[in-house]
């Protein structure tokens, strides 16, 4: 079922990209990002895989947001909804072709993943509440309002099992590290 949604998504998208237009950038080019786009919706594929969205507050400033399953977690096969949101920064452009600009952006936030796992003869239900520290680069393309990112972030999250075998909270409990890694695209409507 996610794989069909990802496709329609897909579809939709590239359907609407015919008939729509970027904003034209500045024509003189400098080493700092000016976003020609305000807001984009689209998909991304990883850790989390879903629905992405950006909203552009500042020239290079954004914040970015994601809902979606999260299959994998901590070598314990945790899988659930992940959502997260950051604050992001596109300090610097790495190429600026005429056809696209390449950002780099750094950002924090933060993140909520609940989930499930069994482990022998019982199921675990649990939530992590985390910190998240995205570095990625954006291939923002300059005739076309879509935006294609790779994005690795670190995260520290709260971890909160549920044994439901003895309903009580176990021995998993605690801080923990993980890195998401995600690719995704997204269409802008202005």
């Amino acid at each position: 079922m996610q794989r069909i949604t990802a496709y329609i998504v897909a579809a939709v998208l590239l359907g609407l990209v015919a008939t729509a237009d970027a904003r034209p950038r500045p024509t003189r080019r400098a080493s700092t990002f000016t976003a020609n786009k305000t807001f984009g919706l689209g998909i991304m594929l990883g850790a989390p895989t879903g629905l992405s969205g950006k909203y552009f507050v500042g020239r290079s400033t954004a914040i970015d947001f994601g809902i979606g399953g999260n299959g994998y977690g901590y070598g314990r096969g945790r899988s659930g909804l992940h959502l997260h949101a950051d604050y992001l920064w596109h300090p610097v452009v790495l190429a600026s072709p005429p056809e696209f600009e390449l950002p780099l952006y750094i950002g924090i936030g933060g993140r909520f993943f609940s989930y499930d796992w069994a482990h022998g003869d019982h199921y675990h239900r649990g939530a992590a509440l985390g910190v998240r520290a995205p570095i990625g680069i954006s291939f923002d393309l300059n005739r076309t309002p879509l935006d294609i990112f790779v994005e690795l972030a670190l995260v520290g999250d709260l971890l909160i099992d549920r044994d439901d075998r003895v309903d009580a909270f176990d021995h998993n409990d605690g801080f923990y590290f993980d890195v998401n890694a995600a690719v995704g695209l997204r269409y802008y409507f202005n």
